[in-house]
């Protein structure tokens, strides 16, 4: 592990020296990406996806795809990507990285394949859950080797078909640890041979947005989802032609942008931010306006004015935990202790995100309390120091906030934004140098 006295990957923080003022664009949402990417592939004619994200977890998405026969074209300026859906076929190596899309989301893909298709990933992939995939997976007469250990490395041993039969296949499976198992299974039963029936048992699924994501984009492709029941999601055998989608912008990554406005009491407008959409991401309008910021959305975007004075929060982000890190740097800064509560699963994130945010927060000099679902931030007076990251890209966004701030914080390996952000220091400098022009 790298340590704090190796400063070779260190990334300096820009310091803010007035308030933030900026237009900021930015690229399309990873969720909306990976999932159209599983559709199109699942189509029965090609599509054209416009304003797809190229990032890691994106791209490690293409390339798994392609390694079962998918045609995945993209143009020169890359705002538009051509699938070529296939006969999806192995042998074939998956490489997954830390992508929990990838991981969960190509399981069940691979079933569809005939043949035996490799996963395997970054050493933190071994330690994140499949556990419910596998299970619901070999319910469905899916042989998967992953040696009793239901993780990463594993095998799908694909026949082409799941399952047969014409009764409806029904698993239950414990979705606690993250919507993705759900999704997962979703995305791939339109091309199921019978229909299937998803339970879920267990506590609450956390970040629901993501499932009423998939929901919805299956059904904008004609196929049938019934969702009375609640936590039981029915989804019919359907064949759907190929289609056109633009994809909205990532309102996620949004966060730490819209979180400099935060910090500085200053204004920053999100081009493109959509009037209606099924991203956890929106949830930010409604965030930092309980913690004192003006927000505002018209035709060109959202625009977000920062207080004098930010309020403390308590509140539950159970289905946004994606927001925490962020919403955590900002809670440093405020005039109270803030709460944020609901979020046990993000220990299972890239990396435990609970204990990381209060080790790191610790560092830099906030009071910071970890409690068994959330945590507790008391603000104190912040000091400059190493920030580290753990590859985990949404803690390299939340250290460049308090990097505003704060002078002489430095970035571990900022880097790993490029997992959903390539070219965040580019975009970070250049929201700071339209204030100084």
């Amino acid at each position: 592990m790298t340590t704090r006295s190796d400063q070779a990957e260190w990334w300096p923080a820009p310091l803010a020296d007035q308030p933030i003022s900026a237009h900021v664009t930015l690229p399309g949402s990873k969720s909306m990406t990976n999932r159209a990417l599983i559709l199109a592939t699942l189509a029965r004619s090609p599509s054209v996806l416009s304003r797809a994200l190229f990032a890691r977890d994106t791209e490690l998405m293409m390339h798994g795809l392609q390694a079962m026969g998918v045609v995945v074209g993209v143009n020169d300026r890359r705002d538009e990507t051509l699938v070529i859906p296939a006969e999806l076929c192995g042998p074939a190596q998956i490489d997954v990285g830390n992508a929990g899309t990838v991981m969960r989301f190509l399981l069940p893909v691979a079933a569809l394949a005939d043949g035996d298709i490799e996963f395997d990933g970054d050493a933190r992939s071994h330690e994140r859950p499949l556990g419910p995939v596998i299970d619901a997976l070999t319910s469905l007469g899916v042989n998967v080797d992953h040696g009793d250990r239901k993780a990463l490395p594993l095998v799908v041993h694909g026949r082409g078909a799941v399952p047969v039969g014409t009764a409806p296949a029904i698993v239950e499976i414990d979705a606690s640890a993250s919507s993705q198992f759900v999704s997962a299974l979703l995305l791939a039963a339109p091309r199921f041979a019978r229909p299937l029936v998803v339970r879920h048992v267990g506590a609450p699924v956390p970040s629901q947005p993501h499932i009423d994501m998939t929901v919805e984009m299956l059904r904008d492709r004609g196929v049938v989802v019934d969702t009375t029941r609640a936590d039981e999601w029915r989804v019919e055998p359907t064949e759907f032609d190929g289609f056109e989608l633009t994809v909205e912008p990532d309102l996620s990554n949004a966060a730490a942008f819209l979180a400099a406005a935060m910090v500085t009491a200053g204004t920053v407008t999100v081009e493109g931010w959509p009037a209606r959409t099924t991203q956890a991401g929106d949830r930010l309008r409604e965030l930092f306006a309980a913690m004192g910021a003006q927000c505002e959305l018209s035709d060109d975007g959202l625009v977000l004015r920062g207080p004098d004075t930010i309020a403390p929060i308590d509140v539950d982000l159970h289905d946004t935990g994606e927001l925490a890190p962020v919403l955590a740097a900002v809670c440093a800064r405020a005039s109270g202790p803030s709460t944020l509560r609901g979020i046990a699963h993000l220990r299972l994130h890239e990396t435990d995100r609970l204990s990381a945010l209060a080790r790191e927060l610790t560092v830099l000099g906030a009071l910071v309390t970890e409690l068994p679902d959330g945590l507790r931030i008391e603000p104190a007076p912040l000091h400059g120091a190493p920030f580290e990251t753990y590859d985990d890209h949404r803690l390299a966004t939340a250290a460049a906030v308090l990097g505003l701030v704060v002078p002489g914080v430095t970035v571990q390996d900022i880097a790993t934004t490029a997992k959903t952000l390539p070219d965040f220091v580019t975009r970070w400098r250049t929201m700071l140098d339209e204030r100084r022009r």
